[in-house]
């Protein structure tokens, strides 16, 4: 082809590049007269059905990803014989072309890797990997803007991991050889690619440890004089990490240490991570600039946690139920102050000085360990680590059969505590007591636990499956039955689950809890959650969370419910102290200051409610509860360009889960965009036929275009749906001028909001 050719309605320009998956050419949209980049597929590609079916089925995914970092795909099209892509037309110098000039700054360097990896997580979110990451394929445009191009060779994750005899997943596939295609870049390749074996979003990982060690040292890490050298350089060397700059955050060493993992289970595995800790070293001032902190109490400690060093890598749920154990055993030693368990969790993986972790949690103390276990042999070992100075207090190793876990636990707690005691807390003991003699249904417990962390639907699945195991082990396992009902009653407010399915297992599981032991904090926590999520009258979930807040005054999670519940009871005053409270205990918790954002925007103070929503996603980018209580806030505070940003997120992170999808349905509709609210509805519609859609999402919708009547319909649907008004938290401020009209005040009762709203005989406490 020829420039001055069209095809279609695009008039081809210039060639700008050249390979093996296609010629790229600058071209007009003659239609819409702007400039675009058009790549058209090999005739080696076109002529053979099966690569093109699977090129246009990772087209399709790629266009579903709408991120700044990644370069917009507009279409896919075939005419005269030919099949080709439109594209966002890129202006500016790729970083091959950039290194070449010469050596960047470290802050450009780390600013250039936050931009790429913010990118790839967006593309990894959708099911797409790259696979060909390099310094060409990524261009800075004249404004600093990072632009990740050429997703020809992406391929869509596995569901399920493929067998190594899958063709598709080879790196240098049959199809690939016949083509005369190479899939990958020798200097990026990672290990597993080089070897033709399965990939998923790590191989990305490892392309972008590569890209930043390059960025920073300009050098490629692993240089060969051919394609065979580099191959045997990243198989069998280690990066010259001594070339590193001078200077360079800790942070960022262990990053790019992490990334560039050569067994692919040790590596760094969501690049959401990177994104984070490059932020990190970017924002977070240096230490000697830093806010002046009170010298930690010599009574505090974290507990870091311990490796899994077993082959088994699922047994990671073994030692982070380790660890999660004796942070509530020492949380109970009254004069002892430990860190929680989302903060010290953080330092997962990383190779940080013991000093810089005390003074970032502010603890005296660090306790570490690891677990190795070999079929029923286990080795713990454990030390206590002076923050201060970084020397070794006290260590010890445990060698044990499995079936002496429990006995395990106690002697490692005892002997910490043998240890502190003298000086910090005199000779006091922790009362001691088991709540199961069953090994299976124990680990099954931390399993589940391990997994109701993470949030997700398909996670508190997996922990409810769990749960309910090892309650079939140990029917008077009362932890059990309690994390059962918390997985249930987590579930119901995302609209993953009707009150017909949830209901009567999360009351069941949280009154079975109780029977078993009403001392627990855990117990009273969970009949809280139960209470508030699916009880008819969620005010009566305040003398549980009363109770386990008594019991546990070290929870985070507890004293930020709690909060919550105040605020939304409009008794904002009392409601602040446990916020505040929640944070300093957990101040690394995306979810203690995302529900914070949840209580504030409660109180109706949205400012406040952006201020932390924000500190949220700081700490974890992209946490689906800041998204949602940033996006109602800024609502309120007409900036609407950015809540949609924040809808459109949650819709493409929940892979259009019908409540997030609503959510954007209500921004549109109150902003004009009726007939694409309309669209939304129907889909939601259509949906309902096939899968469980909360009508708190139908009433969102009505909601945003205004229209009252549907809206009244839509909630009298919530009141037959058993809906929970915490569902309903986003729409409720909007709702305050409704509370005079007779009709809406009484199905705002039947509903359980009218407590959420003030009303001239109960104003707001504020």
């Amino acid at each position: 082809m020829d420039s001055g050719r069209t095809l279609l309605h695009y008039r081809l320009l210039e060639k700008i590049g050249e390979g093996a998956m296609g010629v790229v050419w600058k071209a007009v949209d003659t239609t819409l007269d702007r400039q675009v980049a058009l790549k058209v597929l090999p005739e080696s590609l076109s002529g053979n059905p099966d690569r093109l079916a699977r090129f246009e089925r990772e087209a399709k995914l790629l266009a579903s990803v709408n991120h700044p970092n990644i370069a917009t795909l507009y279409g896919f099209h075939q005419t005269e014989g030919h099949h080709f892509l439109t594209m966002e037309l890129v202006s500016g110098k790729n970083l091959e072309e950039r290194l070449a000039e010469g050596p960047l700054s470290q802050k450009e360097a780390l600013a250039l890797g936050e931009q790429i990896a913010d990118g790839l997580a967006a593309t990894h979110r959708h099911g797409v990997i790259h696979r060909d990451l390099k310094p060409a394929n990524i261009v800075v445009t004249p404004d600093g803007k990072v632009k990740v191009l050429d997703f020809g060779l992406a391929k869509a994750l596995e569901t399920a991991p493929p067998t190594t005899s899958d063709s598709s997943s080879s790196t240098m596939s049959s199809a690939g050889t016949r083509a005369g295609v190479i899939l990958g870049t020798a200097a990026y390749m990672s290990p597993e690619q080089a070897r033709g074996r399965p990939l998923d979003e790590r191989t990305d990982v490892w392309a972008f440890g590569c890209i930043l060690y390059e960025l920073l040292t300009a050098r490629k890490i692993f240089a060969g004089e051919t394609f065979s050298d580099s191959l045997a350089a990243l198989l069998t060397k280690e990066p010259a990490w001594d070339d590193l700059p001078p200077g360079l955050p800790a942070i960022v060493k262990t990053l790019l240490q992490r990334c560039l993992k050569k067994d692919a289970g040790d590596r760094l595995r969501d690049i959401a991570e990177a994104r984070r800790d490059l932020h990190s070293a970017l924002r977070e001032p240096p230490a000697e600039s830093s806010p002046v902190r009170s010298r930690p109490t010599e009574k505090s400690i974290a507990v870091l946690p311990f490796v899994n060093r077993s082959a088994e890598t699922d047994s990671e749920f073994f030692s982070d139920g380790l660890s999660e154990e004796l942070i509530h055993a020492l949380a109970r030693l009254a004069g002892l102050r430990v860190a929680s368990r989302t903060s010290a969790f953080r330092y997962r993986g990383r190779d940080i000085d013991v000093r810089q972790i005390g003074r970032e949690l502010n603890v005296a103390t660090v306790l570490e360990g690891s677990v190795r276990r070999a079929g029923t042999r286990l080795r713990v070992t454990a030390q206590l680590v002076n923050a201060d100075d970084g020397y070794q207090l006290w260590s010890e190793r445990y060698d044990r059969e499995m079936t002496n876990v429990f006995e395990i636990q106690d002697e490692i707690t005892e002997a910490i505590v043998k240890t502190v005691a003298p000086t910090l807390l005199g000779q006091q003991k922790r009362p001691r007591k088991r709540h199961t003699e069953n090994l299976e249904a124990y680990e099954l417990y931390l399993k589940g636990r391990h997994f109701w962390h993470q949030r997700t639907a398909s996670a508190l699945r997996a922990a409810i499956d769990c749960f309910q195991r090892a309650i079939e082990l140990d029917p008077g396992y009362s932890l059990a039955h309690a994390g059962l009902a918390d997985a249930f009653s987590i579930l119901r407010p995302y609209g993953f689950v009707s009150a017909k399915e949830g209901k009567p297992r999360a009351e069941e599981a949280a009154k079975r809890a109780m029977e078993l032991d009403p001392t627990l904090a855990e117990s009273h926590f969970a009949s809280a959650l139960t209470q508030l999520y699916y009880g008819n009258d969620w005010l009566r979930a305040e003398p549980h969370f009363r109770r386990a807040l008594e019991l546990d005054p070290s929870s985070s999670m507890v004293a930020i419910y709690y909060g919550l519940f105040l605020s939304l009871a409009q008794r904002f005053q009392e409601a602040l102290p446990h916020i505040e409270t929640a944070i300093e205990l957990d101040p690394m918790s995306p979810f203690v200051h995302a529900i914070g954002a949840l209580a504030q925007y409660a109180a109706r103070r949205y400012e406040e409610a952006l201020r932390l929503g924000e500190k949220a996603l700081a700490i974890q980018p992209d946490f689906a509860l800041a998204l949602w209580t940033i996006g109602f806030a800024c609502c309120k505070l007409e900036q609407h360009q950015r809540a949609r940003e924040a809808f459109e997120t949650l819709v493409l992170i929940s892979k259009r889960a019908p409540f997030f999808v609503a959510m954007l349905g209500f921004h549109l509709g109150m902003t004009g965009r009726r007939d694409e609210a309309l669209r939304i509805l129907e889909e939601l519609d259509a949906r309902r036929e096939k899968e469980y859609v909360t009508p708190v999402a139908t009433f969102l919708i009505h909601l945003g275009l205004g229209d009252r009547e549907k809206m009244y319909q839509s909630l009298q649907a919530c009141v037959e749906d058993q809906a929970t008004p915490i569902s309903a938290i986003g729409a409720v401020p909007f709702l305050d001028d409704l509370a005079s009209e007779p009709r809406f005040a009484d199905i705002f009762r039947r509903l359980g909001i009218a407590a959420m709203l003030p009303s001239p005989t109960r104003p707001r406490k504020d």
